[in-house]
This record gives structure tokens, sequence and C-alpha cells, in this order.
């Protein structure tokens, strides 16, 4: 969190082939166990490492339904990082499994996407999710019936932020 504190970001070098890789990721900002920023990117479009580095600037700054994150607050954020697995579109709703999938749902120029840890935190049932997937997209709550609506699932594997040794005492 260079940025937050005016400093400039560290060059970092990637061993792992893996984070050279471009995937789908999102990066959410905790504070308190509660939502403070989250952006993500829902297809690779740069490498993640690179993908990661930004979107973590994004959750801080420039998630519109938040104030920038300020220094004050550093040490009450707790950093969620998900890196997608391709989307793929389902033809049946039975397909979707609450816990593991996340989902996007398209429906005209409408979309929107949940992770799958959303479902779990809020111990959703699979047409709870849908319902709230649309929702996020900014449609009603049963737009997932309609048959022009595009529903696909995902996986993500989640990394989520210890608090360092010298934090816990």
């Amino acid at each position: 969190m260079s940025k937050v504190r005016a400093q400039e970001v560290p060059t970092v070098e990637i061993p792992y082939i893996r984070l050279q890789a471009e995937r789908g990721a999102f990066v959410t900002l905790l504070k308190n166990k509660n939502l403070r920023g989250c952006i993500g990117y829902i297809k690779g479009v740069k490498p993640l490492f690179k993908s990661i580095q930004e979107l973590a600037e994004f959750a801080a700054f420039f998630d519109p339904r938040f104030e920038p994150l300020d220094e004050a607050e550093l040490s009450e954020i707790v950093i969620e990082i998900s890196v997608l697995s391709p989307l793929r579109k389902i033809n049946s709703i039975k397909k979707i499994k609450v816990r593991r999938h996340g989902l996007f749902i398209r429906l005209g120029s409408a979309q929107g996407l949940l992770l799958p840890q959303v479902a779990v935190k809020h111990n959703w049932d699979r047409e709870t999710f849908l319902q709230h997937v649309c929702l996020k997209a900014d449609l009603p709550r049963e737009a997932w019936q309609d048959p022009k609506a595009e529903i696909m699932t995902f996986e993500a594997q989640v990394f989520i932020e210890q608090p360092r040794e010298d934090e816990l005492v």
C-alpha cells in the first residue's frame, strides 16, 4: 500500500511463471471484516502480478462505492486476492455449486459478477445467489430466468493476508 503512504511502488522480481500468466483476478479490501473496496478483471488482460498491483490500487482509491483509503486505515485493512478460472457458460442452474462457484450474468448491456466467497459469507442458497448477482448487475431479482440471460460460473483461488508477527502483540 505504498501509494496510500505516498511512497514509490517497489519494483518486484517475479520468479514464478504462474504469476506471469494472464488471469482474471479481484482484489478485495476488508476493514473489520466489512467490504472496503473491491475491483477486478473478469478475464486476464495482463500478467497476474501486474493485475494484482493495479487492482490493489484501484480497490483502495477508485471503487466508486467508497472514499479513497487513507493511511490511518491501513492497520485495519485485510487484503484478499481472488484468482479466477475462465468463465464457463451454463445451460442449467443445477450446474451451479454454491460455495465453489462464483457467478457472472449478462443480459443485454447489463452485467454483474459475485465471487464465490460472497455466497459463503451470507450463507445463500443457489436461487438467492442468482438473485443477488442480478441485483449486482442492476437487473430485477428474477432476471436470471430470462431466456436471453447468459449465466456463467467460475472458480476462484483465494489468498487472504495474514497478520504479521509484530502485529499480533
